[in-house]
């Protein structure tokens, strides 16, 4: 076989790997899977575990409410996973939190698997509108996405949501709160020297994968590593601040206009920055 059928191959056997990820759907919602899940990995958090986990949700209004959060830690998430181990100690199995993902995340049939069965979805606007409007829970996204998650070490503090807004016309289209959430410590379980957007439009990934960044990082085990690989991350205390929730307009509108879409997206991008901010005062 001559090297463009080779690549041609590969390409469509990635495709049919990526499209796994559509096939998620509120309804494979297990809380048994959630608890097995939660009993195998919640002894990581907590006081004087591998990660400290310091989080207070009281100020979560009733379901259905969309929790905006900056993103860190590389491809690893350990701050979406401190922040699900706090949410059902908080709340218990039976209010599920639906979490927006990269399609990188589920681009197997066996991830997609494990991953929906515990709330995890595709990161796609009318699957979110599903969750919040028909299904009535709640959704936990992170806009900057993996430009945020592998923005660098220096920029740890700083939210950066590259400028997309969809999350603000869904809660608006919901009638939903958006509650503001802030998380410091998972950025520091790896160092992230550049996110090597340059390099990722060099490749074409956002064309094939969705991907913004390649990025360059020193992690565990690589050492020094290029691309979003998943990383061991080295003990840190992981620390969320919730604000109180954000609704400038009850009432579901089915086409919001881009001026209310951009005024809430603003109040949300500055209650996550000044609860991050005072995080960073703490350290």
């Amino acid at each position: 076989m001559d090297r463009p059928a080779r690549i041609t191959r590969m390409y469509r056997w990635f495709r049919r790997q990526l499209n796994a990820a559509r096939r998620t759907n509120p309804g494979d919602y297990d809380p048994e899977a959630v608890r097995e899940t939660f009993d195998q990995v919640s002894r990581l958090f907590g006081p004087g575990r591998y990660f400290g986990l310091e989080a207070d949700l009281g100020l979560a209004p009733d379901a259905p409410a969309m929790f905006v959060m900056n993103h860190s830690g590389g491809t690893t998430i350990p701050d979406v996973w401190g922040l699900g181990i706090a949410w059902y100690r908080h709340f218990g199995y039976r209010r599920p939190l639906h979490v927006a993902a990269h399609d990188f995340i589920l681009s197997t049939e066996a991830t997609r698997r494990f991953f929906s069965r515990r709330g995890v979805l595709r990161g796609d606007r009318k699957l979110a509108l599903q969750v919040l409007r028909d299904w009535r829970r709640d959704l936990l996204v992170m806009p900057g996405g993996d430009v945020e998650t592998w923005r660098p070490y220096r920029q740890r503090h700083q939210v950066r949501f590259n400028g997309r807004t969809g999350y603000a016309r869904i809660a608006l289209r919901a009638g939903v709160p958006i509650v503001p959430v802030a998380h410091a410590g998972a950025h520091e379980t790896l160092i992230v020297l550049d996110d090597g957007r340059w390099l990722a439009n060099a490749l074409g990934l956002k064309r094939l994968t969705r991907a913004s960044i390649w990025p360059v990082h020193l992690s565990l085990p690589w050492g020094l590593a290029i691309g979003p690989w998943p990383h061991i991350p080295v003990p840190a205390t992981l620390r969320y601040r919730v604000g109180e929730a954000i609704q400038i307009h009850e009432d579901p509108i089915d086409d919001p206009p881009e001026e209310l879409v951009h005024e809430l997206d603003q109040l949300v991008r500055q209650a996550v920055q000044r609860q991050l901010d005072a995080l960073a005062q703490q350290t």
